[in-house]
């Protein structure tokens, strides 16, 4: 992991609450001044829209399944690649998956494609990705090893099936019993790619609702923040100020020694109170380091004193 280029990674599968985080993530970078480089784990499928309803037609025929889940359908190696060069250089390419109309239009394409992959912004302090695979590991590829940061967003399995197919019918116009299809025939990728890296991560940010989720296919609306608890639990991480917490939030209380419970309508604070000094952290050892860097470059480029013999 780097200390000069560091990687923050947010990993949770669709329609986790990634996109919130990165907002509130956004909100902390700006407190800090903090110029960060932004990846979009979609960037790295391997498939257009069309090109996967291909692949996923092929698949069935052939009695097995592909999604965006797994690694077929994904560029592991490039998004690697991408976290190794920032991690050594602060370079890396990425580029957009166009979702929606509104997406495309400025581009003059259709949803489901992608643009054209462009370098990441020079000088920036840290890479920001947030996506599906942030903490993905297989036996040809390991992202998880280069990232300082590894934060996890994890409904409960039935919220986040409601947040799915809430979203994909009403935003991207899929049928419901599309949407269902998509979440059976992805749970194998599920299972060997994306709760793995829950086991992989600093922070685990879960999302527990207090109403009646258990039939998510014949849900309405998705419950909402105040309908819900936080479960935060903390890995490897050491000087964790839970009292403070405690303080700070109402109705918070500890479930067990690494893991605080708070009311879902205070998430965005807790992420603020938790995240903003690791953060803050992480920052400093990167100025620590190039000031360390420019300290040894005046070394190198002293004049040498003449020898007096």
């Amino acid at each position: 992991m780097s200390v000069k280029h560091p990687i923050i990674a947010v990993t949770g599968s669709s329609g986790a609450g990634t996109t919130t985080t990165t907002t509130a993530f956004s909100h902390i970078f700006r407190q800090l001044g903090i110029n960060a480089a932004f990846v979009e784990g979609d960037s790295f499928h391997h498939y257009t829209r069309a090109e996967m309803e291909v692949m996923i037609r092929k698949a069935k025929a052939e009695n097995r399944n592909i999604s965006y889940f797994g690694a077929e359908a994904n560029d592991f190696a490039r998004l690697e690649k991408c976290f190794t060069d920032y991690s050594n250089s602060g370079i890396g390419e990425t580029r957009a998956y166009l979702h929606t109309f509104d997406e495309a239009v400025p581009y003059n394409q259709m949803p489901g494609t992608f643009t054209q992959w462009q370098p990441l912004p020079d000088n920036t302090d840290m890479l920001y990705y947030e996506g599906l695979h942030g903490g993905v590991v297989t036996p040809e590829h390991n992202v998880a090893q280069h990232v300082d940061l590894l934060i996890g967003m994890v409904p409960i399995v039935n919220l986040e099936w409601i947040q799915k197919i809430i979203r994909d019918t009403s935003e991207r116009g899929h049928t419901q019993e599309k949407v269902m299809s998509s979440i059976v025939r992805s749970m194998d990728d599920y299972i060997n790619h994306i709760t793995p890296q829950f086991s992989r991560t600093h922070i685990n940010f879960q999302r527990v609702p207090t109403v009646d989720t258990s039939n998510p296919f014949s849900a309405k609306d998705i419950p909402s923040l105040d309908e819900s608890f936080v479960v935060i639990r903390f890995r490897g991480m050491e000087n964790v100020d839970f009292p403070y917490y405690l303080r700070m939030i109402q109705g918070s209380f500890m479930s067990r020694v690494n893991t605080l419970v708070v009311p879902g309508g205070k998430m965005s604070l807790a992420m603020e109170l938790i995240l903003t000094p690791l953060i803050r952290a992480l920052m400093e050892r990167r100025q620590a380091c190039l000031a360390m860097e420019a300290l040894e470059q005046q070394g190198q480029n002293k004049p040498q004193q003449p020898d007096p013999n």
